[in-house]
């Protein structure tokens, strides 16, 4: 267990020193998100929207900024030529766990970011912030383990760029419409009990999608 945790870490810690030195994924990811909000500002003007509108497109802006924004951390390894050394020198699982711990700060970075700025700008209103806090970590646990997935799949593929964004969103489908519903709640001010199915989507969601990465990421991983 002392070697897994080891070898975990040290993937991880290496794609954060990559992206702190290149800075790839966080500029698209910043810039994608900047410009998708002052469109929406500039569409909205000083019209107000209404809750379900306003979580609808918010997780617009998230899930497309995601879709362009991630899935690099297993093409960069193809590109640069590190994906063999990898495979001959850290278990799959290993690969995985860093890569997903990697993955998942991205997005719950993305997600505060997002959520940060669209209140701000849209000035909206939210009733209970620790309903949408849980809302956006399980949101970004379930997106983190389809990107982690999916991007090794396309990692292998020949034309890699347009694949992550037509692959993901039938996945992420489900998750899609559970965030939603609880970010509306979150906004209006409805009770935890009322969110309850909706968190439970998400819980399963999560579980499920990380479940079948692990078990199908070996196969993925050698191929």
């Amino acid at each position: 267990m002392t070697d897994w945790l080891a070898g975990t870490w040290a993937v991880f810690q290496k794609d954060v020193q990559i992206e702190l030195r290149q800075r790839v994924a966080l500029n698209v990811l910043g810039l994608f998100v900047l410009s998708t909000l002052a469109l929406v500002l500039f569409a909205v003007g000083q019209e107000t929207l209404r809750p379900p509108v306003q979580s609808a497109l918010l997780w617009i802006v998230i899930l497309f900024s995601a879709s362009i924004g991630l899935g690099r951390t297993f093409v960069s390894e193809a590109e640069s030529g590190t994906l063999l050394l990898l495979q001959l020198h850290v278990r799959g699982s290993m690969v995985f766990a860093g890569k997903l711990l990697f993955t998942l700060l991205l997005v719950f970075g993305l997600n505060t970011v997002a959520v940060l700025l669209f209140v701000f700008v849209l000035n909206v209103s939210v009733q209970e912030p620790g309903l949408l806090f849980v809302t956006l970590v399980l949101g970004a646990l379930g997106l983190s383990g389809a990107t982690t997935l999916l991007g090794a799949l396309i990692a292998q593929a020949t034309q890699k760029g347009p694949l992550l964004p037509v692959l993901l969103l039938p996945v992420l489908m489900p998750l899609l419409l559970s965030v939603v519903e609880a970010t509306r709640i979150a906004l209006t001010g409805g009770t935890w009990t009322t969110a309850q199915d909706e968190l439970l989507t998400l819980v399963g969601f999560a579980g499920a999608t990380i479940t079948a990465a692990v078990l199908l990421f070996d196969y993925v991983w050698q191929e």
